[in-house]
């Protein structure tokens, strides 16, 4: 792989260099002596928010776990180290996390500065979990901010990399538990408005739908059921509102191997390895391609589909997939669910960005009315005012920034343009 490219080959760093220490000194001493840097998590991002003219710290070789504290029912870990190792360690000890990504190859760290998510009624993003962090500040000395004592933990949680660089973090862990995953086909939208859409989605612990918006239908419905108590396995039906039970394992995009998907057909298993749609082991999604992905609130979550139903001939031909998810409010100052439930809508688009340029600003054009948030690292063409006006802590997190870091060492033409723009 090219060194200077995300992983889905669509965006090339600009950066001077691309360096990975391996000591938190390592990490101290060269942000104190650059004058602009930015933090290069597992490189899951498809714009430039990750991006610096200046160097690019890599926290790849940071990835230890610190400790397990099982009074205070937490994990503390560095940076660098991604959702699959923490997992497999932490089941191993008989915890878990209340919430994961559709990948496991994602960086914690990176993971939570963007706001990135999960799914499920009652569980709010990967942020959510976040006890402490500890940040290389621009004059390399260190902070540590916790939940319920820093004023500042709010705002600097999903902080974009503009604080600092992030070395560790305590997240909340929970006993492990198992969960059953099943597919269905075929589920109408009008089920959505017969049914009601809480009623689908508040059916089990995760309910995600997929479509190609060929047509007024969700091609797969994947619902992911938590095992209480004794459990040995959750009942599963032939049908989900509707739904067909597929009669075999599904991959979420057409033609791709259902091996690198995680297992279904009702089969229990480990949280971690049922959370997640695709494997750590192999190549998740479609690889090659691009992704946006709109968050709005989920009183508007049928009117926001409309919209987009009535785009579905646009749509289509660029599509790999379209995801479907709810996900719960949390408190952080720039996060896209920030005092909102919401409804993510996901698109994982085919590497034609010309095309999914001029798409985009249909789509944005279609969701304005409901408040629609992009979600931080992934490709959208929204104004930055636009933008901006959808988050009220808005110069609060502006002022924190400065605060921190009031040489802009951690500015990017990304944060200038979205949060100083």
């Amino acid at each position: 792989m090219d060194n200077r490219l995300n992983w889905a080959g669509n965006y090339r760093y600009g950066s001077s260099d691309i360096i990975e220490p391996g000591t938190l000194e390592e990490v101290r001493d060269l942000v104190a002596k650059s004058n602009s840097v930015r933090t290069l998590g597992s490189r899951h991002s498809f714009n430039g928010i990750a991006d610096t003219d200046g160097i690019q710290i890599s926290l790849r070789k940071l990835d230890r776990v610190i400790a397990l504290d099982k009074e205070q029912h937490t994990v503390t870990v560095e940076g660098g180290i991604r959702y699959g190792e923490l997992c497999r360690y932490l089941d191993d000890q008989g915890y878990a996390l209340h919430n994961l990504a559709s990948l496991p190859h994602i960086s914690v760290a990176g993971a939570v500065a963007t706001g990135t998510h999960g799914s499920g009624d009652q569980n709010a993003g990967l942020a959510d979990a976040v006890r402490a962090i500890e940040l290389v500040k621009a004059d390399g000395e260190i902070a540590v901010l916790t939940r319920g004592v820093d004023r500042d933990f709010e705002g600097a949680v999903v902080g974009l990399g503009g604080l600092g660089v992030v070395t560790k973090l305590t997240l909340d862990v929970l006993p492990s538990f198992q969960v059953s995953q099943t597919v269905y086909d075929q589920l109408p939208l009008a089920v959505l408005e017969e049914r009601g859409f809480d009623e689908i989605y508040s059916s089990a612990y995760s309910v995600s739908l997929f479509t190609n918006w060929a047509g007024p239908v969700f091609n797969q419905v994947w619902v992911k059921s938590k095992l209480t108590g004794e459990q040995a396995s959750v009942p599963t039906t032939s049908e989900f509102f509707g739904a067909v039970a597929a009669a075999a394992k599904r991959h979420p995009v057409p033609g791709q191997s259902e091996i690198n998907c995680s297992e279904q057909l009702g089969v229990p298993g480990p949280w971690y390895e049922r959370l997640p749609h695709f494997r750590m082991d192999f190549t998740p999604s479609a690889g090659n391609e691009l992704q946006s992905e709109y968050f709005v609130p989920r009183r508007y979550a049928l009117e926001a589909l409309r919209a987009l139903e009535g785009l579905r001939h646009r749509i289509s031909p660029l599509l790999y997939v379209s995801e479907v998810r709810t996900i719960a409010a949390d408190n952080f100052w720039i996060s896209p669910c920030y005092q909102q439930d919401s409804v993510g809508l996901h698109f994982t688009w085919k590497p034609e960005w010309e095309s999914v340029r001029q798409l985009l600003p249909l789509i944005e054009r279609e969701l304005a009315p409901f408040g629609a948030r992009p979600h931080w690292a992934k490709l959208f063409t929204m104004e930055s005012a636009s933008v901006q006006s959808q988050y009220k802590r808005l110069e609060d997190f502006r002022q924190l920034l400065l605060r921190y870091d009031p040489a802009g060492k951690f500015r990017n033409e990304f944060l200038n343009s979205y949060i100083f723009g």
